[in-house]
């Protein structure tokens, strides 16, 4: 691949920040890629891993940047544009990470200089890990990556981040930003805030030991404490700016559930069977698209928790 972006700087240094940029570097996608982060500790750790060129202020990082990318808690994208919106170059290409697009919108855009192109983006990659030290080349090889494109956006400006993110292992598509909050209420939030629910039910039950959960979590168990162990300021973050999708679909999946109670209480096994049967062809069919393994225990490898 040759360089799509001359400069690129990236707004926080965490586990996306991290990926993206050795992502880069693996494809040579950018000539410079520099960064910022809040914290002092986070600053030093990235400079240790030498992730990119470390600078001491935001201003300073994002200066001449041809892409500058906010990779801040959702909650924090609005002083962060404020505080970097004078400093943003005349046909810069201006985007993000957050996992919730209509909010993020609304607090960035009233800072977006004039002839400053905003193509917001959300890449469908993480871990339960945080901090630059989390971060992987290959996190985003064949995860989707969804750009939601503001109103009169430049083509050229969402084509070349496309291409970015497509040298970066990505497949791209595009939506606007309700249909993007009410998907990723969906396929992400609600099931993170039920993760967070039965780990914390787990927790509150006397009658069920600490010890016992830890040593009998069968798989299902396992990966609630794997959701419910990502980053807590970001997913607090994310479920007061989508609060309206969220509720829409926990109040679906309330629905749902209420309705499998009955079939247990009733003892209604074809409906339960009938049920079970339709949700496996949702996980065959995310297994056929390549967005997960069939391996047995979830691909995890042999002696791993």
């Amino acid at each position: 691949m040759s360089v799509i972006y001359d400069k690129v700087a990236l707004i926080g240094l965490g586990l996306i920040a991290s990926s993206m940029a050795l992502a880069m570097k693996r494809a040579g996608l950018a000539g410079r890629i520099t960064g910022y982060a809040r914290s002092v500790e986070t600053r030093e750790t990235a400079r240790e891993l030498d992730l990119c060129e470390v600078c001491e202020t935001a201003a300073e990082a994002v200066a001449e940047a041809d892409l500058v990318v906010l990779c801040v808690p959702v909650g924090a994208m609005g002083a962060v544009m404020e505080e970097i919106g004078p400093a943003l170059k005349p046909g810069a290409t201006l985007s993000d990470v957050g996992s919730v697009k209509k909010a993020v919108i609304e607090a960035v855009q009233p800072h977006v200089p004039a002839g400053v192109h905003f193509v917001p983006a959300h890449p469908l990659a993480g871990t339960e890990h945080s901090g630059p030290r989390a971060g992987f080349a290959e996190l985003y090889d064949n995860r989707w990556c969804i750009l939601v494109p503001v109103e009169d956006t430049d083509q050229g400006a969402v084509d070349r981040l496309a291409r970015l993110w497509r040298g970066m292992g990505a497949n791209v598509d595009q939506m606007d930003a309700e249909h993007h909050d009410l998907v990723l209420a969906v396929t992400s939030h609600t099931p993170h805030l039920i993760a967070y629910t039965m780990v914390g039910v787990a927790d509150d039950l006397s009658r069920v030991t600490d010890s016992e959960v830890i040593k009998y979590s069968a798989a299902g168990f396992r990966d609630f404490t794997r959701i419910a162990a990502s980053d807590p300021t970001m997913w607090r973050d994310v479920f007061l700016t989508n609060k309206d999708a969220t509720l829409e679909i926990l109040g679906r999946f309330t629905e749902e559930l209420f309705a499998l109670q009955r079939a247990i209480r009733t003892a209604d096994g074809p409906a339960l069977h009938d049920y079970f049967t339709r949700t496996r062809a949702i996980r065959r069919g995310i297994i056929e698209a390549g967005q997960d393994t069939d391996a047995p225990d979830f691909g995890r490898k042999a002696g791993t928790k």
